[in-house]
């Protein structure tokens, strides 16, 4: 494994050695990784469809390019000049607002506690897709209600038609007896499956009723997190291999999916409704605001982990390839994943005689749900489940990894003893998520996911790179930011970069998050409407992690010798300003010093003593 000399922590005086990526892919396939999660399959096709199909790529391209790529670019540069984690990385930027690194690392400490319940469920379907017939093909289980129809019966276009059918199929007078007319009342065995069985939420009232813990679940979720901290307890050495595989194989799959999904009847009518413009939709504000969320949330700054990344990287990679290409990749995955989802989407529809507005959907309905039950009326149902369900569940690894490692890297670089004990303190860590995350596996516990869902990482992290983007460009200083680029990598960014990290980027964020309050509504989940103090709750969970900010800045000003004007002007200074007045003032005086231990100008400085 091959490792460089980093400079010295805050005054440490023993050198430090930094691990690095044993090769420049390992970095490139875990940023990818992280990026391309469960969100580029279960939600950019569904708002494309929604916001004018092919029209909706205008406001995408145009966020993507103001706001998504500098700010993902900027966080990518910022963790391999200082080659530090969040918490240190911010500390050293801007001093006051060293709060901006807890706060991150607190939102993926929070999305932690729950986006791995999204892993165990594709790891149950993968479980359960080890059968002769898949069990959410069919309506004869305990879980079933009268109401549910198999898939052969809802696909046919009358009731004198899945009566004749029916008698054919399966002689079952369960099945015969839950004929209803009223048709609205009937529900699909995939959707049953999902909701009665995995999650069993009929038995649970509401929030206050969590009901008992799912040991299957439990079980899952157990899996995954040993799968994790085996991938993480030894840091990228570790990590940077299992990503070859978690973060290649979803695209083979993907592959795999659009070459069978195009060959499906309908599937021709699916993906000229995904694409379709229809520009008169694009001068609506909430279709630009859709566009820069999901730009933004896909791209994933504002969680620590392209800081913690890009930390491990060699001073003098070229950090600006790598952000051009990895964001495009994400962008491109996104757009793929469409063409996959909304070819079974029209062979749906073109089964089920229904227009493509009722089977279209987003978030776990789509992958939990729909896709499912498009999958149980293919020839070779069970091998298509099995690579679909194991297609989400490394997506979903990648994305944890990524969370884990932003909140290791941050802690162990703000206190070294964390880091000397990296294997106890991943275990401790793991251990806590496991069993905070047995409350999303109990029979209520979606609601309890669904808030989590809702409220950890929405407006918080927001307002998190909101104010990096500050601290970056109005406080550290643009011209200075480049300048620390051009010394990494030979060249400076030029002016749409200036203007995107000055102007451009806080504007791109102010408009998601102003729009995104004044559309605000209360939690509700289908008919269940989340009482007062669960939205409260949720609040405060938000709140939490931006408190963040002004309460260690007010730490940092009591904290900090002189007047308040001098605390000021000292923690808005970066902190390789005050290491080179310590060293000039120290050689003035006389003091040979050791320049391991002082930083004079770039990281790259001390790195090669």
């Amino acid at each position: 494994m091959a490792a460089v000399r980093a400079r010295a922590g805050h005054g440490g005086s023993k050198e430090e050695i930094r691990e690095t990526w044993s090769g420049k892919v390992d970095f490139l396939l875990s940023v990818i990784g992280f990026a391309v999660d469960l969100a580029n399959v279960w939600r950019f096709p569904y708002l494309c469809y929604k916001n004018g199909g092919g029209a909706f790529l205008v406001p995408y391209c145009i966020m993507l390019f103001v706001g998504g790529i500098p700010l993902f670019y900027m966080e990518l540069a910022l963790g391999q000049f200082h080659r530090k984690g969040a918490i240190t990385c911010w500390g050293r930027i801007v001093p006051l607002l060293k709060g901006i690194g807890y706060s991150v690392v607190l939102i993926a400490f929070y999305v932690d506690f729950y986006y791995n319940v999204v892993i165990a469920w594709a790891l149950r379907f993968f479980f359960a897709s080890f059968t002769n017939m898949l069990p959410w093909s069919t309506c004869d289980n305990e879980w079933n209600t009268p109401n549910c129809r198999p898939m052969e019966v809802l696909l046919w276009k009358d009731e004198e038609e899945a009566t004749t059918n029916l008698s054919m199929i399966q002689n079952s007078s369960t099945l015969s007896q839950n004929l209803t007319k009223d048709k609205s009342l009937l529900t699909s065995a995939s959707s049953e499956y999902f909701s009665r069985a995995i999650l069993e939420l009929h038995r649970s009232q509401g929030l206050h009723d969590l009901g008992n813990i799912k040991w299957d679940m439990a079980l899952c979720l157990f899996i995954v997190y040993v799968i994790c901290y085996f991938s993480l307890w030894k840091g990228i050495s570790t990590s940077g291999k299992v990503v070859w595989f978690t973060a290649l194989f979803p695209y083979a799959v993907l592959l795999i999916l659009l070459i069978r999904g195009i060959t499906l009847p309908g599937s021709a009518e699916g993906i000229r409704y995904y694409l379709s413009p229809n520009f008169s939709s694009i001068t609506k504000a909430e279709v630009w605001v859709d566009a820069a969320t999901q730009v933004f949330f896909s791209l994933g700054p504002g969680f620590g982990v392209l800081l913690a990344y890009a930390s491990y990287n060699e001073y003098h990679n070229n950090v600006y390839q790598d952000a051009l290409l990895t964001s495009v990749i994400n962008s491109c995955t996104s757009f793929v994943a469409g063409f996959v989802i909304f070819a079974v989407l029209g062979y749906m529809a073109h089964v089920s005689r229904q227009p493509i507005s009722e089977v279209a959907t987003e978030g776990p309905g789509l992958v939990f749900i729909v896709y499912p039950a498009a999958i149980a009326t293919m020839p070779g149902s069970i091998f298509w489940a099995l690579i679909f369900f194991m297609m989400l569940l490394t997506l979903g690894l990648d994305s944890s990894f990524g969370g884990s490692e932003a909140i290791i890297t941050a802690l162990s670089d703000e206190f070294p003893l964390i880091g000397r004990n990296r294997e106890i303190f991943v275990g401790c860590l793991f251990t806590l998520y496991f069993f905070v995350g047995l409350v999303s596996c109990a029979q209520g516990g979606f609601y309890f996911f669904h808030l989590l869902d809702r409220y950890a990482a929405g407006y918080s992290m927001l307002f998190a790179v909101l104010f990096e983007a500050i601290a970056v460009s109005w406080i550290y200083g643009t011209q200075r930011f480049c300048d620390d680029i051009k010394d990494m990598i030979g060249f400076a960014p030029g002016y749409y970069w200036k203007i995107c990290w000055y102007v451009l980027a806080p504007a791109f964020l102010m408009f998601i998050i102003v729009f995104g309050l004044l559309g605000y509504e209360p939690l509700t989940y289908e008919d269940y409407v989340y009482p007062q103090w669960a939205n409260l709750i949720g609040w405060m969970i938000a709140f939490s992690s931006i408190l963040m900010i002004p309460l260690v800045a007010v730490i940092q000003i009591i904290i900090t010798p002189g007047t308040f004007l001098q605390r000021i002007k000292i923690l808005t200074t970066p902190w390789r300003d005050h290491q080179t007045v310590l060293a000039r003032t120290m050689s003035m005086n006389g003091v040979q010093t050791d320049p391991s231990h002082v930083r004079l100008t770039s990281p790259q400085a001390t790195d090669e003593v």
